[in-house]
């Protein structure tokens, strides 16, 4: 083995977390490439939940703040972290990024789209980087009564990730109530479909950032999708966004 496969693979075990190699990722490809996502269920614990969640007062953790009604997002406010990123965060970015580089690399090849993922999430960083997308994307969201997230894409530059990962932070029923993931999806000349994923506190969902492959009749074919957050009837929810590309 060359010193530098053996500098990636010595990375790549750096990256890994237990939690992470004891998913189902042959399940979790499957709902992707039928559903264009897959829920991850318990990836955080309640107490790494609401240490999370308490971030969110700390102003210099964060980039930016951006409220959400000013720009016709919906209601509730976000904010974007700071590079160091704290740690848990940091750590699940870099952990989540191998395997779904995986199925990434496959729905390129699927889409006939050339750009393929390196292995580690530190040598797509740097290529992010080079092309001048130097902000970290990811983020904390806030959400009180009546607030609510429309429908959107998390872009941000020429380079994206097709993958994204969204963490709840908060115990539904017990810290708020509404508040439901919703996805849809847009097939060519059909009406789109929703989704709703239902989610524990400490479960994630990964899904499509903006399309995925389908295999039709006549070959494969892209299907748009975008995300949001219902709205939310009381209490508080929290949510952790983890995007795996940098922003302009």
């Amino acid at each position: 083995m060359s010193e530098a496969a053996a500098r990636i693979v010595q990375r790549q075990r750096a990256e890994e977390d237990p939690r992470v190699r004891a998913l189902d990722w042959d399940e979790i490809a499957a709902r992707l490439d039928s559903h264009g996502y897959a829920v991850l269920p318990r990836l955080l614990a309640p107490a790494e939940c609401r240490a999370l969640a308490g971030l969110y007062d700390d102003a210099s953790l964060f980039r930016s703040r951006v409220v959400m009604a000013r720009h016709g997002f919906g209601r509730g406010e976000y904010q974007y972290f700071a590079y160091p990123l704290p740690p848990l965060i940091a750590q699940w970015r870099t952990a989540l990024y191998p395997p779904l580089r995986q199925i990434a690399n496959r729905w390129h090849r699927a889409m006939g789209i050339e750009v393929q993922f390196p292995a580690t999430h530190a040598d797509f960083l740097a290529r992010c980087h080079r092309h001048g997308q130097h902000r970290p994307t990811p983020l904390l969201l806030r959400y009180a009564p009546g607030d609510y997230n429309c429908l959107h894409q998390d872009l941000y530059g020429e380079h994206v990730f097709p993958l994204q990962t969204a963490i709840l932070l908060s115990a539904p029923g017990e810290d708020f109530t509404g508040g439901e993931f919703v996805l849809t999806e847009q097939r060519p000349r059909m009406q789109s479909r929703p989704s709703v994923v239902p989610l524990g506190q400490g479960d994630a969902v990964v899904f499509a950032v903006h399309h995925r492959p389908v295999q039709g009749t006549r070959g494969v074919y892209r299907v748009n999708l975008r995300h949001g957050v219902s709205e939310v009837r009381s209490g508080q929810r929290f949510t952790a966004g983890i995007i795996f590309h940098d922003a302009q």
